[in-house]
């Protein structure tokens, strides 16, 4: 999932190069929300790994 935050990333400075203001800023919106559902979803597994590993 970070890998496709990264591509939209990418995508949205290709854009901002080339004047598509519109697009670059429809692909932060969604590099944004991967970003933070990747980051939400590893603090998820580390907690689950915490708690499984200590019985």
């Amino acid at each position: 999932m970070l890998q496709w935050a990264a591509a939209f990333f990418i995508i949205a400075i290709i854009a901002a190069v080339f004047g598509f203001t519109g697009i670059a800023g429809a692909a932060v919106d969604i590099a944004k929300i991967l970003f933070f559902v990747f980051l939400v979803l590893f603090v998820l597994s580390l907690l689950a790994g915490l708690v499984r590993g200590r019985r």
